[in-house]
């Protein structure tokens, strides 16, 4: 469904170039849902832009359903964006719009007529369970209620992919698990494709089938979710062996001798 092939992102910054995606090959398989997750800095959510060319990449190629979206026109590729919906971390609502004309759009960005877009609206706000909060504007929403209205903003075009930048990191704990259900729910549903971006193994663990770890611009890692459940599994690489870890662990040996030699007061 989804293949990067020998992907790289560069920044010209004042230190110099700065490679933030550096050769990334990944197969993604159509109805699954990837996991990218790594440190700050890792380079993931560049790659998930690099994945609907809001960031082009330097070289490589990303091609969607079998579509070199580097070879396409500009008018092509706007076109093909309808296929490919977008959460960002930030929920990204109008705050002068309502909920319903929220949804709507990105639906008028697309072409679709008046008509349409109401009904569309309304049917994917339904979809996140709403409906009820059609005529309420942001600023009288949940932070878990704005998600979901976003949620229902990319699903309203369509979309085969369902690409999702840090979708529960404004959201608290509790919240986080009802955005994944919705989320888990419309890949089951509609067999979209689902790429999720985070620093939040819990999160991964919970909803996606495979994961890449990356580091330092490049896929480091990559292993079925199913994995962690075999006797003996672990992560080949220090960065994976620290996300799977549900444990913050410190080194408190540096505390204890400043606390030992009244460095400290305790």
């Amino acid at each position: 469904m989804i293949e990067i092939q020998n992907v790289s992102t560069s920044f010209d910054s004042p230190s110099g170039r700065f490679t933030a995606v550096d050769d990334v090959s990944l197969h993604i398989k159509r109805g699954t849902i990837q996991g990218i997750i790594g440190f700050s800095g890792a380079g993931k959510s560049t790659l998930l832009r690099n994945i609907n060319l809001l960031e082009r990449p330097t070289s490589g190629r990303i091609l969607v359903d079998g579509v070199d979206l580097l070879t396409l026109s500009d008018a092509e590729l706007r076109t093909k964006r309808h296929d490919i919906g977008m959460i960002f971390q930030h929920f990204n609502l109008l705050n002068n719009l309502t909920a319903q004309e929220n949804v709507e759009l990105s639906l008028k960005f697309a072409g679709v007529g008046k008509a349409e877009r109401r009904r569309r609206a309304a049917e994917t706000l339904e979809i996140v369970d709403l409906g009820d909060k059609a005529g309420a504007y942001p600023a009288k929403l949940s932070g878990g209620q704005k998600q979901r209205v976003a949620i229902a903003r990319a699903l309203a075009t369509e979309p085969k992919v369902l690409l999702c930048d840090e979708p529960t990191s404004a959201v608290d704990p509790r919240t986080t698990a009802s955005v994944l259900q919705y989320l888990a729910d419309v890949n089951a549903k509609f067999g979209i494709t689902i790429v999720v971006v985070t620093h939040e193994m819990n999160v991964i663990k919970a909803i996606a089938d495979n994961v890449a770890v990356m580091e330092e611009g490049r896929v480091v890692e990559q292993f079925d979710l199913s994995e962690l459940q075999r006797p003996g599994f672990h992560p080949a690489t220090q960065s994976g062996r620290y996300l799977i870890s549900d444990e913050i662990q410190l080194d408190r040996s540096a505390h204890a001798k400043a606390v030992s030699e009244g460095l400290l007061n305790v």
